[in-house]
């Protein structure tokens, strides 16, 4: 297969601190995501991709509780998430590699089917291991809610999201010998307050990136089963064609020259 674009390390990345608190048992994993959006307005404006503006904010809120999900998981685990709602009808699918610190991710609107329940997809995928999903329901158009939903079926123990600024979002997971009622009782405020009010153990600093890395060579190995049954089909009288990356929605323009030679190479 060909390799996806590296990472690119010279860009500062989003910054996400993981603490314990001491005598609650609960990680706590935090991050302002100004600077990961405006990579992701970046990328939508570069590749001339237009979000609903209900749909953006949904997908941003996403974006946040996966990426702090990712900070609190092993640091060879990558993740997929695919978040079905009805009301609005669409897909919130996102990915990261907790490797390289990557996360991406889109929306769709378009072919979805209705179903009837909003429905959460996780796949994990971790070296020498069979590849794991899961599947939930939960209620509403919050994704923050979802992916409670998620930990609470799935990962059969409690997590809560919290935001806490404009920008700013706090995961709070239990684990063993969590305090459930402190737990329980968290809100916004005394989220807020958790430095003056508990003791914080730093566990880790984590950069993650928005990056994609599909490449015109990813692309063209997309379509080469097509083009071999029905290059005519594919390309029609064009010289041409636009795909779109399923991941991330990034436009590719590839020629109908540069594909009959990836084939040929093949």
């Amino acid at each position: 297969m060909p390799e996806s674009s590296p990472v690119n390390t010279a860009d500062a990345g989003l910054e996400v601190q993981t603490y314990f608190v001491r005598n609650r048992n609960v990680l706590v994993a935090r991050a302002p995501f100004s600077e990961l959006y405006v990579d992701y307005y970046l990328h939508l404006s570069t590749h001339h991709i237009q979000v609903d503006p209900e749909h953006d904010e949904i997908f941003k809120r996403a974006l946040a509780a996966f990426t702090l999900h990712c900070a609190s998981r092993p640091w060879n685990e990558m993740t997929a998430w695919t978040i079905h709602f009805q009301e609005p009808l669409l897909n919130v699918f996102l990915t990261g590699d907790n490797e390289t610190g990557a996360v991406t991710g889109r929306v769709f609107t378009e072919n979805i089917k209705e179903m009837d329940h909003p429905i959460f997809f996780s796949d994990i995928v971790v070296p020498r291991q069979p590849k794991r999903r899961s599947a939930v329901d939960f209620s509403g158009s919050d994704p923050l809610k979802a992916v409670e939903a998620y930990y609470a079926q799935s990962e059969q123990r409690p997590a809560r999201y919290f935001q806490i600024a404009e920008e700013e979002f706090v995961m709070v997971s239990a684990h063993p010998d969590c305090d459930m009622r402190w737990f329980e009782d968290l809100s916004v405020d005394r989220v807020r307050s958790l430095d003056r009010d508990e003791t914080l153990s730093l566990m880790e600093r984590r950069i993650y990136r928005w990056h994609c890395g599909c490449n015109q060579k990813r692309m063209m190995e997309v379509l080469a089963p097509t083009m071999k049954a029905d290059a005519g089909g594919l390309f029609g009288d064009d010289d041409k064609i636009e795909i779109r990356c399923p991941r991330c929605g990034a436009r590719h323009v590839i020629t109908r020259e540069a594909m009959e030679a990836f084939v040929a190479a093949a």
